[in-house]
């Protein structure tokens, strides 16, 4: 199942990992290495209005995705940032955050707004091909 805001991040071609109330997404624009989109699956626009199984699967993602970013980029911080002004659906930001750069296929991830708040604004908008070779390098780390 997906809705609205999940195809605006790109699904099905971003998907990560998937559970029934829950999809883990690449996010196109990486504000820092490994930034991706924690999206529930329904068509609930206010958080509240979530299953109450969601809320318990959404430990195992969030568990899933720590794991997952740990292993890729060793990031120092992790933000959740919940910001539904423009895509409606319920998801979440996931901006692993670091001090020092990380490096990938060529590319310097900076964070911007380190130690601050992260700056959504400078993220590095990846195209295809290089935006399915970061979901390809992830999805094997979701299922170990």
């Amino acid at each position: 199942m997906s809705n609205e805001t999940m195809r605006k991040f790109g699904y099905p071609e971003t998907l990560v990992c998937e559970w029934s109330n829950w999809a883990v997404l690449v996010r196109p624009g990486q504000v820092t290495l490994g930034s991706l989109v924690l999206a529930s699956t329904s068509e609930a626009t206010r958080y509240g209005d979530l299953p109450a199984d969601a809320f318990a699967e959404q430990a195992t993602a969030v568990r899933a995705i720590e794991k997952a970013l740990t292993r890729f980029c060793n990031y120092e911080r992790i933000n959740y940032l919940m910001l539904m002004m423009v895509d409606p659906n319920v998801h979440f930001h996931v901006i692993p955050r670091y001090a020092e750069s990380r490096e990938w296929e060529g590319m310097t991830f900076k964070d911007e707004g380190w130690p601050g708040p992260p700056q959504l604004q400078s993220a590095l908008k990846l195209e295809s091909p290089r935006l399915a070779a970061l979901r390809d390098a992830l999805i094997p780390l979701f299922g170990s």
